[in-house]
């Protein structure tokens, strides 16, 4: 079967076509100044900030993993698909805040709220989780991508994940280190229109294949919508435990997500994601002003509703064709012997609905939507990563250097992450599944960040010296469990002595080890800061709710208006309603 035809490919030429031209047009005027490369010159609009928003966020992890989720588990991994609540926090709570800090960076807000040493310690921990998640991420489902669409492609010897690996990388790269922030946002925006419009005619056609909703239920099963599914598995016995044992399973909605420590966990991890994170906030802080910023982090919110319909619930009718035999091809790829899914090939859910159920043309359409997916995901990695290393690093040890040379080292930077996230692939392809590798590491490094955030904006009396107490106490149990767990997943047959301390490390769920460090991280910020001196709060004023004055109180009040209310209000009556229907 040729999967892609000479339409097809003409159609994915007409879409880079596309791409191209918008990353010349945005490059056509630059300053050459550092905040036009790494912060489009403060000039990025609401619908701009929202869709690059959203486009850097459904990338690799959503096509690859979110899919092959749906297809194993069903909606169970829409808990983290319907944090969009969290981008309202952004929007209403820390907007105020990055925007008068004036910042380039989020790290340089700590710096602002706390110390110098705190910018420094959270870049380099930021740059880690880059290289851990979202950069090779991006390199390995690309692959993925290239393997199941093309997979007769050779060239040199590389097969076809290798070839969409590298050519993911070196097209996103281009147009990246040459045009900046400005030519990421502007071309993430065109491309959450292709990405929607494309991946909304998978699940169409797809229920067009099943039979329509209610035969997709029918097939699959009730419980594969339902985000809980609150019921041990016959012949399996119940238990609270932390810790993962045979024969027995925490009390759970899936057999790796304890509906306990998913409920406490995602939401910790959603906050950092979306409110700290140098990879979604950049944009916002490329708004002129407070209002855009706001308006774009709203948009940004509805179009994070998207996800579970145009990603998750095509994972599902994939495994319904599968399961059901109404198209061999997929049956023969993802049905094993025994009648059940084979979890390593679920990776390839979404492209392999693209292959098998979409006409000439169409396809190609939905191709470049999964091409702006990764693209548009990586370039946000790539830029995030550059702008951490350039300005927080080397602009502190060379403080006197031109603009242009801050723009060439960002550059640089950006070819270098390339390289360090290729070599960390390995270590991906021996998870349990992409989406799964992610949110295990994020769950790790996320919780003291997330602290030294929320407590230090809320709590004026917390100080530098409990802000790096807790980065450093969460980083080092972050790293020790990454640590326990990498021989694990390297290694075939690798495995701790049962009941030891490392056993029950690498065998704790991850949300509840995840809550460990968080609370850790939590007592330890304020142990340590009331242990020590009061901070100026003259040299902290705006940077915390108990240092804003009424001027600032009041230039904020004026940058919303009622709509922004109501909007604000009808995305959290949409998540409520979500949540219920998948309920039970």
């Amino acid at each position: 079967m040729q999967l892609l035809e000479t339409f097809d490919w003409l159609v994915i030429a007409v879409y880079f076509m596309i791409i191209a031209g918008i990353a010349a047009w945005t490059m056509r005027k630059k300053s050459g100044s550092a905040q036009d490369y790494f912060l489009a010159g403060k000039s990025l609009g609401w619908f701009v900030i929202g869709a690059s928003i959203f486009a850097s966020n459904i990338g690799s992890e959503h096509l690859v993993g979110l899919a092959g989720s749906g297809a194993t588990d069903g909606v169970a991994m829409a808990h983290y698909e319907l944090h969009a609540w969290c981008l309202l926090v952004l929007a209403w709570i820390l907007v105020p805040f990055y925007m008068r800090s004036k910042v380039f960076t989020m790290p340089e807000f700590l710096e602002k709220r706390f110390s110098p040493r705190a910018r420094t310690l959270l870049s380099a921990i930021s740059l880690v989780a880059y290289v851990l998640t979202k950069l090779a991420v991006g390199v390995y489902a690309g692959g993925m991508v290239f393997s199941a669409l093309i997979p007769e492609i050779s060239v040199m010897g590389l097969d076809s994940f290798w070839v969409g690996s590298v050519l993911t990388i070196v097209l996103t790269g281009i147009y990246t280190a040459l045009g900046g922030m400005k030519a990421v946002a502007y071309t993430e925006a065109f491309q959450t229109v292709v990405l929607v419009i494309g991946s909304a005619l998978v699940t169409i056609l797809g229920l067009q294949a099943i039979g329509g909703w209610s035969e997709l239920r029918a097939t699959v099963g009730d419980d594969m919508f339902n985000l809980w599914k609150p019921l041990v598995p016959e012949g399996v016995e119940g238990t609270w435990s932390p810790v993962k044992e045979p024969g027995r399973m925490a009390w759970y909605f899936n057999d790796n997500y304890p509906w306990v420590g998913m409920l406490f966990c995602a939401p910790i991890i959603g906050l950092w994601y979306w409110t700290t994170d140098q990879y979604i906030v950049q944009r916002v802080l490329g708004a002129p002003n407070e209002t855009e910023a706001r308006r774009g982090a709203i948009a940004a919110a509805f179009f994070k509703l998207f996800p579970v319909f145009i990603f998750i619930i095509p994972g599902i009718i994939c495994y319904a064709l599968a399961s059901s035999g109404k198209i061999p091809a997929l049956t023969e790829q993802l049905i094993g012997p025994d009648g059940e899914i084979i979890r390593n090939n679920a990776q390839q859910a979404f492209p392999l609905m693209v292959a098998n159920i979409l006409p000439v043309g169409i396809r190609g359409l939905v191709v470049s939507g999964l091409l702006a997916a990764l693209m548009s995901s990586l370039a946000g990695a790539f830029n995030a990563s550059s702008t951490l290393f350039t300005m927080d690093f080397y602009s502190k040890i060379r403080p006197n250097v031109s603009q242009q040379t801050l723009v060439w080292v960002g550059r640089i930077a950006t070819v270098t992450m390339i390289v360090i996230g290729l070599l960390w692939i390995p270590v991906i392809r021996g998870g349990r599944g992409l989406y799964d590798y992610l949110q295990g590491v994020q769950a790790y490094l996320a919780p003291p960040i997330a602290v030294v955030f929320f407590a230090g904006i809320f709590h004026k009396r917390l100080n530098a010296q409990g802000c790096l107490a807790a980065l450093y106490t969460g980083f080092f149990l972050g790293l020790l469990r990454l640590a326990v767990d990498t021989p694990v997943k390297l290694t075939e047959g690798f495995a701790y002595p049962e009941g030891s301390f490392l056993w029950i490390l690498n065998n704790m769920f991850f949300q509840y080890y995840s809550l460990v460090i968080f609370l850790i991280s939590l007592a330890v910020m304020f142990i340590v800061s009331y242990a020590t001196a009061a901070p100026s709060y003259d040299k902290i004023e705006g940077l915390t709710f108990g240092t804003v004055t009424d001027e600032h109180k009041k230039a904020s009040r004026t940058s919303w208006n009622k709509w922004d209310v109501i909007t604000s209000a009808g995305i959290i009556v949409l998540i409520v309603a979500a949540y219920v229907y998948f309920s039970g």
